[in-house]
C-alpha cells in the first residue's frame, strides 16, 4: 500500500533569546504527528538526561562514523564537543507521514538545507533588539559581557532571515505557534509534495 506523502522536515532558527525553545514547546503541545529531532552528541550526559530522549549521546568515534557514512543531516562543533541530526531517526518519521521538526543554529540550518531540498525554514523573529536585550538579561543566568556577545550574535544571524522560507514574529508565544501550525499544514500542500497524489489521479 503506498503511502499518501511524507511528513514535512520544518526547520526552526533563529539568534539566541528569540524564543524558539517556548514557541515550539507550545507548538508541540496541541500538533499530532510532530515530534521534535533528537539531536546526537559527544559530550556527557548531564544529570536526569537519558539516552535517546534528549540526546544521543556518542563516543567521538561512533560520531565520526555517522560523518563518514553520511548518516547526519548536519553537524557542528561547540565548546569541544561535537552535535549533529542523525539522518536516519529523521527520514524514517518522514516516510511513515509524521512531522519533524529541528531547533538548529544557522550554520546548521543551511547544511539541512543542501543535504534535503524538500525542508522548510522558519526564522523565529523577536519583536524588536530591545525586546531581545530584555530577554536575555531576564533569564539572569548570564553576565553582561555575555549579553552582550549574544546581541552581537544576534546582528549577524538575522540576515539569514532573507534566506529561510518563513519569518514568524513572536511577540506573542500563542500566535506565533499558531503560526508555523498553518506553516506546517501549507507544506504539506506544496506541488513538490503533493505530484505523486496527482500523478496516480491521471494515470489511465
Amino acid at each position: 500500500m503506498r503511502k499518501e506523502q511524507t511528513g514535512v522536515l520544518l526547520v526552526l532558527v533563529g539568534p539566541s533569546g528569540s524564543g524558539k525553545g517556548t514557541v515550539l514547546k507550545e507548538l508541540l503541545r496541541t500538533e499530532e504527528k510532530t515530534f521534535l529531532s533528537v539531536s546526537a552528541t559527544t559530550r556527557s550526559p548531564r544529570p536526569g538526561e537519558e539516552h535517546g530522549k534528549h540526546y544521543y549521546f556518542l563516543s567521538r568515534e561512533e560520531f565520526q562514523k555517522l560523518i563518514e557514512e553520511d548518516g547526519l543531516l548536519e553537524y557542528a562543533s561547540y565548546c569541544g564537543n561535537c552535535y549533529g541530526t542523525p539522518r536516519k531517526a529523521v527520514m524514517e518519521r518522514l516516510e511513515r507521514g509524521e512531522n519533524v521538526i529541528l531547533e538548529i543554529e544557522v550554520q546548521g540550518a543551511a547544511n539541512v538545507r543542501r543535504m534535503y531540498p524538500e525542508a522548510v525554514l522558519a526564522f523565529i523573529l523577536p519583536p524588536s533588539l530591545e525586546e531581545l536585550r530584555s530577554r536575555l538579561v531576564g533569564r539572569g543566568t548570564e553576565d553582561p559581557e555575555t549579553v552582550s556577545r549574544r546581541l552581537e550574535t544576534a546582528l549577524k544571524e538575522l540576515p539569514f532571515a532573507n534566506e529561510c522560507d518563513y519569518v514568524v514574529v513572536n511577540d506573542q508565544v500563542e500566535e506565533a505557534a499558531e503560526s508555523l501550525r498553518g506553516i506546517l499544514r501549507a507544506s504539506r500542500c506544496r506541488q513538490t509534495v503533493m505530484a505523486e497524489r496527482v500523478r496516480r489521479l491521471l494515470e489511465p
